[in-house]
């Protein structure tokens, strides 16, 4: 059985979001409240109803319980982006268990009514504009959530939901790459609110087995003025965690996660998975 008092471990001071940008959400809370205590932050990505469609709220819970600090709940969408196979693979699975942006907007209120835990919906444009602009992000504040992830969006084209995205409080969680210049990093930087993405390696979810760059890390937290910056893409082990933990402020572990969950890894070892990925940060974090 799940222990209902792990959820109230975490102190958040605003429950509800505000209209103005001037408050921070509980992402912002808790990934400042991290790195003035120094501690590296886990952040986990789902596909929203993979393995099935009512897996999710208690995966949530679970994930939070073994140690996760932020919860990406990726919105499963017929043509992606940058997610890998593993991720194309979860989110035809999830559209084919029905999941819509309405169930996906039900699980963020079943979640808050358990939990305070920062959550952030990851995604791509077309369904939002199908959805409505102006009711999606209404939705997303109404129920809890806390910023959005829209990887195809580039910095050029930043005011697509910029606005609609600040108006209600959220974050607009940008990313930068290895291919990103100092100057870009910058800018995308100063754009961003909640944290910076930094996509480790050039490519796809999932693909790399090589580790992440260190140095490449290093730059762009040199340039990185305004945001915590955290890593993504090709983290899958303690072992990356370790080689990162130092430089950045902490990871985003994804494909490595829902391959676990496609392949029916029992949830106690995913469990256990998920707190040597937290003890590793742990370990690693008063490194810098």
């Amino acid at each position: 059985m799940r222990s209902e008092g792990c959820h109230h471990a975490r102190v958040y001071h605003h429950s509800v979001f505000s209209s103005t940008s001037s408050e921070m959400n509980r992402l912002e809370q808790q990934l400042a409240e991290m790195q003035r205590t120094h501690v590296r932050a886990l952040t986990l990505f789902l596909t929203a109803g993979f393995p099935d469609a009512g897996s999710t709220v208690d995966l949530v819970l679970r994930l939070e319980e073994a140690g996760a600090d932020v919860i990406e709940i990726g919105m499963p969408f017929s043509d992606p982006l940058a997610d890998g196979p593993v991720i194309q693979q979860c989110s035809a699975v999830a559209l084919k268990n029905g999941v819509t942006l309405d169930k996906i907007f039900a699980y963020v209120t079943a979640i808050r009514k358990r939990s305070q835990i920062p959550l952030v919906l990851m995604g791509y444009v077309n369904p939002v504009l199908r959805f409505g602009v102006d009711r999606f992000f209404d939705e997303a504040r109404d129920v809890g959530v806390d910023g959005v992830i829209f990887p195809e969006i580039p910095l050029e084209e930043v005011m697509i939901f910029g606005p609609a995205i600040e108006s209600r409080g959220l974050s607009n969680i940008m990313l930068v790459t290895p291919t990103s210049s100092p100057d870009r990093i910058s800018a995308i930087d100063r754009q961003s609110s909640g944290f910076l993405y930094c996509v480790s390696v050039t490519g796809v979810t999932g693909m790399t087995k090589a580790p992440p760059a260190v140095d490449y890390i290093r730059n762009v937290k040199q340039h990185a003025r305004k945001n915590p910056v955290l890593v993504g893409f090709g983290i899958s082990k303690p072992e990356d965690v370790h080689r990162v933990a130092g430089e950045a402020d902490g990871v985003i572990v994804g494909s490595a996660l829902l391959k676990k969950l496609g392949d029916g890894v029992p949830r106690a070892e995913l469990l256990n998975w998920v707190g040597e990925m937290k003890n590793a940060l742990r370990n690693n974090g008063s490194s810098s």
